[in-house]
């Protein structure tokens, strides 16, 4: 009998990772995501034209390679890596290699062009684009005890939680180096054990998501990129606002519930991007909002003029809600917050500050 079928206790991190992408896990359900949170893909088509603009921006820096990379991570059904396509100028696309990259099935309709792969490339040239993976690469939760101590968070199948053990080595350097709970803010590198045992009680019950594995996951597939951009898109917080006491949630059917970890919802949790940027060893890393990024590829969300309304009226409606679905990609509180991560590999930044 497993662990999981005996109901024994886990830590999130394995709990997480078998009700997501297990046997009858989550992201292996034929709706797919679409069918239970909206993303920025499934907003509006705005948004692949905007990531085809990006890639058009990565060619020229390339210089116009014969070959040109676009891969897709945690591609979903496709969504996104088709609408990409369909954006690109003819020129572009007929040089593009498109890879998704998803552990699901590939869809029966999915174009010929598109190749499904349970991994990324082993070399990339082009432009890496990971919509909305890293907050799915599950990751353990920490908890400071009565006694100060921050230590694992253990879950059941039927989502109840208890303390587990002391949360040590690596784990509890990268919490004092990334997420400090209570008094382990002066704690660093070799000392971040030492420091995590000394809190003090009024610090019970602060949370974190150690996110050692999301950081290690992005240095593996920027590893592979010789030329050309990656990009991490996600729900994020940053060091000076860590939230005290974590983001780790569920979605089902369109709507947030609490995280059970028996393949019936989305197990997520925000992603520390700057952790992920630091873990790569490259010079330069820009953190941006979705906001301000789209704006730079030319979605603003601004409203057609009146003018319009009279002189070509069905123009006017097309330009409205075009514009409707531009300032819901851009809004403030929803997904105009969501944190790019933009590391460059021989080339410039493509997009102007």
């Amino acid at each position: 009998m497993t662990a999981e079928a005996a109901g024994e206790w886990r830590g999130w991190r394995a709990a997480a990772e078998s009700a997501l992408y297990g046997p009858g896990g989550f992201y292996r359900r034929p709706e797919g995501p679409a069918g239970h949170f909206r993303t920025s893909v499934h907003a509006s088509s705005l948004f692949a034209g905007a990531v085809a603009r990006l890639l058009c921006r990565v060619d020229e820096a390339l210089g116009r390679p014969p070959s040109l990379d676009f891969v897709d991570m945690a591609a979903g059904r496709g969504e996104l890596i088709t609408g990409v396509l369909a954006a690109l100028p003819a020129e572009v696309a007929a040089r593009t290699r498109a890879y998704a990259v998803e552990i699901a099935d590939r869809p029966h309709t999915l174009d010929h062009r598109i190749e499904w792969l349970r991994e990324p490339p082993p070399r990339i040239t082009g432009l890496l684009f990971a919509n909305e993976w890293l907050d799915n690469v599950p990751v353990e939760v920490a908890e400071v005890d009565s006694g100060g101590v921050p230590r694992r968070v253990l879950v059941r199948r039927d989502g109840a939680e208890r303390l587990g053990e002391p949360v040590t080595g690596a784990e509890a350097q990268w919490l004092a180096r990334w997420w400090p709970l209570g008094g382990a803010e002066g704690a660093r590198g070799g000392d971040a054990l030492e420091g995590l045992e000394e809190l003090e009680g009024s610090s019970a019950g602060l949370r974190a998501e150690i996110g050692l594995p999301r950081d290690e996951a992005w240095a593996n597939v920027v590893a592979a990129l010789d030329g050309g951009l990656a990009v991490a898109v996600d729900y994020a917080h940053t060091a000076r606002e860590r939230p005290p006491f974590g983001t780790l949630t569920g979605f089902r059917e369109g709507r947030e519930t609490a995280p059970v970890p028996d393949g019936s919802c989305d197990i997520t949790a925000h992603v520390a991007l700057d952790a992920c940027a630091a873990a790569c060893a490259l010079p330069d890393a820009r953190l941006l909002s979705q906001r301000d990024a789209l704006r730079a590829l030319g979605i603003t969300g601004a409203r057609p003029s009146l003018e319009l309304a009279s002189a070509r009226p069905a123009e006017y409606v097309r330009a409205l809600a075009t514009a409707g679905e531009a300032a819901e990609l851009t809004a403030t509180g929803g997904l105009g917050d969501f944190g790019w991560l933009m590391q460059s590999v021989g080339i410039p930044d493509v997009l102007p500050k």
